[in-house]
């Protein structure tokens, strides 16, 4: 028996699918499995932008989303829910009455007490909504009747890892397609010449060691591989693999590509896997990128207003300043979803100390990215989200003193903010109890959440659905209700 012969009688499953797919195979397939196992490849897509036919389902607000992740958990007690009456009961345990026995985490749960702690920072109130914000924001402080400040998001998890995990993808376990990949697989790109997903990660000012980030929380799960992110790194070489090796032009990788193509486009006709054609995909989009992304990292045209305007670490390419304006050159270049992380936010001790170096590094840029975004005519369609993935206790972890103490997780009641489009200006919503441990009116769920943003970018989040192992997914699984009160 010949090679090449011998070679297709070994075929994968998906190959086997694929092959029986067409032809008298798919009738046959058809008739056992209901014709419904290639639903979700076959979609169809719309040629401008590469997603769904029939996407957005109805206007859209906000064109593309801009989401900046505080990796760690920010502490809301210190920066946006002002409980001022905790002064009265410094240093007493917290009641039980307040706790009512709910679980912590293993890193106080060997504590004989839980002190409570009030912020040692300053509020004031700003603006015409008269929003309490901390000493630690100024720059955010100017903005505030341009955000809407909830108080009340709550979510499941109670450790790192499931939660951020969590609020990425809507499940606490790994595998599940991150928000940033259910938008672009819902409604592509409207520019071909970047991926419509992109990841910006930077490291955190504090001083202690914070919680690992992975590339799983951007990834595609069991959409096709073309809508995972893609992560743009500091440095000469932004996006890796993507320049041709030494001895290679562009005339040369162009043959190449087109010789490739036609190998791949044979073996997509014959074994019918979806992923081939992701792949012929990529690699255009990889060619494509090779000038559009050189283009995008020149910040030499940026006049030195603007840098002063996001501050003094905005020159520093990979700081969370350098990102932000990267953020504004993204959005300008419409990119669909523009994913930052930044890390440092993770306060067990030493809170005074680290939550003020995170809010000197993070403030004055992110209050500079929706500044510039609004001047540019852009806020108007561009959906800006900040926050982490829980937040911090009342009660302090370890040893509290006069101007030192440490937060552990506190996943009942954190505090987020959005500005842009589609989202009431200059608004606060949702109430906690006197210790900010429990939520007392308008609680917003992880869920909530992702089906507001998804709505706002026009998506009906109950109808943006793939089907895998028998099954439709979707981002906010059987939940997931809009937050009425946030909306324009």
């Amino acid at each position: 028996m010949e090679l090449g012969r011998e070679l297709e009688l070994h075929l994968t499953r998906r190959q086997l699918f694929g092959r029986m797919s067409r032809g008298i195979g798919a009738a046959a397939l058809a008739s056992l499995l209901k014709g419904d196992l290639f639903a979700a490849q076959d979609a169809a897509r719309d040629a401008k932008t590469g997603g769904l036919a029939g996407l957005p389902h109805f206007a859209p607000k906000a064109k593309r989303l801009i989401f900046l992740h505080q990796s760690g958990g920010p502490s809301q007690l210190d920066l946006f829910d002002y409980k001022p009456e905790l002064r009265k009961h410094a240093g007493i345990d917290l009641p039980d009455s307040v706790r009512m026995g709910q679980r912590i985490t293993g890193m106080t749960s060997g504590q004989s007490s839980f002190p409570v702690t009030p912020s040692i920072f300053r509020f004031s109130q700003h603006g015409q909504s008269g929003a309490w914000v901390s000493e630690l924001l100024p720059h955010t402080a100017e903005i505030v009747d341009d955000l809407t400040i909830i108080k009340t998001m709550h979510t499941d998890a109670i450790n790192h890892d499931p939660a951020i995990t969590f609020i990425q993808t809507g499940f606490q376990q790994p595998g599940r397609p991150s928000m940033g990949a259910w938008v672009s697989y819902g409604l592509g790109s409207e520019n071909q010449n970047l991926p419509a997903f992109v990841v910006l990660l930077s490291q955190a000012q504090a001083l202690n060691t914070d919680q690992p980030l992975f590339s799983r929380l951007w990834s595609n799960g069991f959409l096709p591989s073309s809508h995972q992110g893609v992560r743009f790194r500091s440095g000469s070489d932004p996006v890796l693999f993507l320049q041709d090796p030494p001895g290679m032009d562009r005339r040369t990788r162009r043959d190449m590509l087109d010789a490739v193509s036609k190998l791949n486009r044979m073996k997509a006709e014959a074994y019918g896997d979806p992923e081939i054609e992701t792949r012929i995909a990529q690699y255009e989009m990889a060619y494509r990128m090779q000038t559009s992304v050189p283009d995008l990292m020149d910040l030499s045209k940026e006049p030195d207003s603007v840098f002063e305007m996001y501050g003094p670490d905005a020159r520093k390419p990979g700081t969370y300043a350098a990102n932000c304006l990267l953020a504004r050159r993204l959005a300008e270049r419409d990119v669909r979803f523009i994913q930052l992380y930044h890390r440092g936010w993770d306060q067990h001790n030493d809170l005074p100390r680290d939550l003020a170096l995170q809010c000197r590094g993070t403030d004055q840029p992110t209050a500079a990215l929706v500044k510039d975004l609004k001047q540019r005519g852009l806020l108007d369609d561009t959906l800006v989200v900040w926050g982490g993935e829980f937040g911090r206790t009342v009660y302090c972890q370890g040893k509290l003193t006069d101007n030192n103490y440490g937060r552990d997780h506190h996943p009942r009641n954190f505090a987020m903010w959005l500005a842009g489009g589609g989202v009431r200006r200059g608004t606060v919503t949702g109430e906690t109890d006197d210790f900010s441990y429990n939520t007392v009116s308008d609680p917003v769920s992880v869920f909530d959440l992702q089906a507001t943003l998804l709505h706002l970018l026009g998506v009906d989040h109950k109808r943006l659905t793939y089907k895998f192992q028998g099954r439709h997914f979707r981002l906010t699984d059987v939940h997931g209700d809009l937050v009425e009160k946030i909306l324009a």
